[in-house]
């Protein structure tokens, strides 16, 4: 059962990934263990093949609302079963900046991967960003830019997340952004795809 929800998953069926869900529930089967042995298992090869350049954004695109599905249908039961995320992230692209379709990726590979997620969305300041890291409890903030003129505003909320005290690192990724400038700006965290970004958060989290 477990095995066909990632199957349904990874194909982007998205009736079929809610229908198996109800079946897993209804034959006794934790609403956790449907989360971490089905959704997230499958995310996780999924990451795996966009990595390997097996499947391309909008496979992804198609799998991860299939993922969303199953979740609405487990995260009323996960709450009744005392299940945690694995962290919190804020997440959003900065002043100035209008385009989301990675970070609307990195977004749902991390919710696909267990971790609750703040959308701020396009456009937000460095305020924003703290005020959200803070109300939220944030373990995380990740920051993304498509263009080489917004990608400047990133130093700004990295240094205004450190002068808050808020001590949580800030990972960073876009089109133009390089590990070099994640460096020079003092970002701790660097990925260039979705499937890194999730790799990026697991190791910022376990130091």
């Amino acid at each position: 059962m477990l095995n066909d929800i990632q199957e349904a998953l990874l194909k982007g069926k998205k009736d079929e990934v809610e229908k198996l869900v109800e079946q897993a529930l209804a034959s006794g089967q934790s609403a956790a263990a449907i989360l971490n042995e089905g959704l997230i298992v499958g995310m996780d090869r999924l990451g795996v093949m966009f990595k390997n350049n097996e499947v391309f954004i909008p496979e992804v695109l198609v799998a991860a609302r299939a993922m969303n599905a199953g979740m609405a249908k487990l995260e009323p039961l996960l709450v009744k079963e005392g299940i945690q995320p694995k962290g919190t992230v804020v997440i959003g692209t900065v002043k100035g900046d209008l385009h989301d379709i990675g970070k609307n990726l990195v977004a749902m590979m991390l919710k696909g991967a267990g971790y609750k997620i703040v959308d701020l969305g396009i456009d937000a300041s460095a305020d924003q960003f703290v005020a959200a890291a803070r109300e939220s409890q944030a373990n995380v903030v990740a920051l993304s830019a498509l263009l080489t003129t917004t990608m400047i505003g990133m130093k700004t909320i990295v240094q205004a997340v450190e002068a808050s005290g808020l001590k949580i690192p800030v990972i960073i990724g876009g089109a133009p952004v390089t590990r070099d400038y994640a460096d020079e700006i003092k970002a701790e965290g660097y990925a260039a795809d979705a499937a890194s970004a999730v790799e990026e958060v697991a190791r910022l989290l376990a130091r």
